[in-house]
């Protein structure tokens, strides 16, 4: 299992369409990421203050990434998100501790 994790931010005064967005998320973008093959046991997001950090388990970081990268459905979730979200071009953290 590999544990995978972003950070995006959210742009000044967009705080809660971003939580009203999160309320409804689309079956569409959820499929796509179920049926990427990534394997997802854990997928949250956590917010605050304007920073959103996504957490996720899978498989295969890799699928999971590619589906996020290119895929129809996230292409169709982040121009819902345009103009919420800061652009970013690098979300992935890394690991730096992790206590079992």
């Amino acid at each position: 299992m590999e544990r995978i994790a972003f950070h995006i931010e959210i742009e000044d005064g967009e705080r809660e369409a971003y939580r009203e967005a999160h309320e409804d998320v689309p079956e569409y973008l959820e499929a796509a990421y179920l049926e990427s093959g990534a394997g997802i046991e854990v997928y949250s997001v956590f917010e605050a203050d304007g920073h959103v950090f996504g957490h996720l388990e899978v498989e295969d970081a890799t699928a999971i990434k590619d589906v996020m990268a290119e895929s129809e459905a996230q292409e169709r979730w982040d121009e819902r998100m345009e103009s919420i979200l800061v652009d970013e071009d690098d979300i992935w953290l890394d690991e730096v501790y992790r206590m079992v």
